[in-house]
């Protein structure tokens, strides 16, 4: 579990490293709608925030030797963030990403000067080797999702999102391993209620509340690449037994319409795993209450812009 005190623990620690990202006002006059532009964030996605509180904590405590450096396993978002993060302070990273990873995210690692490692088809398989890794070498592990820095640190979304609009009643957010749920139920409790919203190829969040237990489920999609973690992570299921949010699921022709249309509206270039959270809305798989103010967190934009104006993935 984790708390608001460790979010706002974490919006102290980060503030001098990541950036405040506005809130576009969208929708219509007579609906409107607020888009969270973390897309604006440094590596383009919000994970630089858990990445720098995760880092900056343990740089703290003496648990991270800047000789040795930092070791993630992602599909891209995770491992652009944790690469990012360690340049700034000054520390080596290396990132272990599944041998399909876009282009562009391997790039990027590339370009944060991190060494990219290659492992197995899924996110499991990154994450087990990097595991091994860390066995051998001694580097500091960032998850992707499940450690209560990451968490918390992703958590200083809502905490932007209330300040500037305190009338806020909802916060819709795509789900994948679950960190950043878990960091905006902890800052939002009591506040505001939370739509967590998945892909149904990619059902973690979803298959846990039925099974009463984080489970494993099949990862496919179009939003795979960001939202492709096998089973909802720890912290994020204690945040939801404690207090359900309200769970929905969309296909990929919604989420690949809710993309094109960030980009046609807003000239938004939304990775496919962002848009999952506006397409519960513009799918209708969750429709507002009359008056009620919606935020939704447009999550990253690590995204191949040839395919922007195009209808399929």
């Amino acid at each position: 579990m984790i708390t608001r005190d460790d979010v706002l623990a974490a919006e102290r620690r980060i503030s001098k490293h990541v950036r405040r990202t506005p809130l576009l006002r969208g929708g219509s006059s007579s609906a409107p709608l607020w888009l969270k532009c973390e897309f604006l964030q440094h590596t383009g996605v919000f994970k630089a925030r858990g990445a720098f509180n995760r880092q900056l904590a343990a740089l703290e405590r003496g648990e991270l030797d800047p000789a040795v450096g930092v070791v993630a396993a992602s599909g891209g978002n995770a491992g652009l963030a944790n690469a990012y993060a360690a340049a700034a302070l000054g520390v080596p990273a290396t990132v272990f990403v599944p041998e399909n990873a876009p282009r562009v995210k391997v790039e990027r690692l590339l370009a944060y000067k991190a060494t990219v490692r290659q492992a197995g088809a899924e996110y499991i398989d990154a994450y087990e080797a990097a595991q091994e890794y860390v066995a051998q070498s001694g580097a500091l592990f960032c998850h992707a999702y499940d450690q209560p820095e990451i968490a918390a640190g992703a958590g200083t979304i809502a905490e932007e999102i209330l300040q500037d609009e305190p009338g806020i009643d909802t916060i819709v957010v795509a789900v994948g391993g679950g960190g950043l749920y878990a960091g905006l139920a902890a800052a939002a409790a009591g506040r505001a209620r939370i739509v967590a919203v998945e892909p149904v190829t990619i059902p973690t969040l979803h298959a846990a509340l039925a099974a009463g237990r984080p489970v494993d489920v099949t990862v496919s999609g179009v939003a795979a690449d960001s939202l492709g973690a096998r089973r909802l992570g720890d912290i994020a299921f204690s945040m939801a037994s404690q207090e359900p949010p309200v769970s929905v699921l969309v296909n990929d022709d919604a989420i690949i319409a809710a993309r094109a249309q960030l980009w046609s509206e807003y000239r938004i270039p939304a990775e496919y795993g962002a848009a999952t959270a506006l397409a519960a809305l513009t799918s209708g798989a969750y429709v507002p209450q009359k008056d009620e103010r919606v935020a939704v967190i447009i999550c990253g934009a690590n995204t191949d812009p040839c395919t922007l104006g195009d209808p399929t993935p």
